[in-house]
């Protein structure tokens, strides 16, 4: 599903317009990008929890030429799925 498939569907399940769902779209990322920004949770119930975590530096080494490098540390947003999440996925036949 693309960005446009998406707000269509959200535009009809809310009984508003397309530009309205898009507006609306854009507001929530913009909220949750200035959350995580902050270094703050985002716990939405039933769906999951998006957090912002630090990846400590770490030595890799390239397997085709054997050189090491030194892969500098960095924030990382994951993703933990809620079990309601979890449950109506896994509910689902494949």
């Amino acid at each position: 599903m693309n960005n446009k498939e998406f707000l269509n569907k959200l535009s009809k399940r809310c009984g508003i317009t397309a530009d309205e769902a898009q507006v609306l779209s854009q507001g929530l990322l913009d909220v949750m990008q200035k959350q995580w920004q902050e270094g703050d949770t985002i716990s939405l119930s039933g769906f999951g929890v998006f957090e912002v975590r630090k990846k400590n530096e770490r030595i890799s080494v390239n397997p085709s030429t054997g050189v090491r490098m030194l892969i500098p540390p960095k924030l990382a947003l994951t993703f933990k799925p809620g079990l309601m999440l979890k449950d109506k996925l896994n509910s689902k036949e494949l």
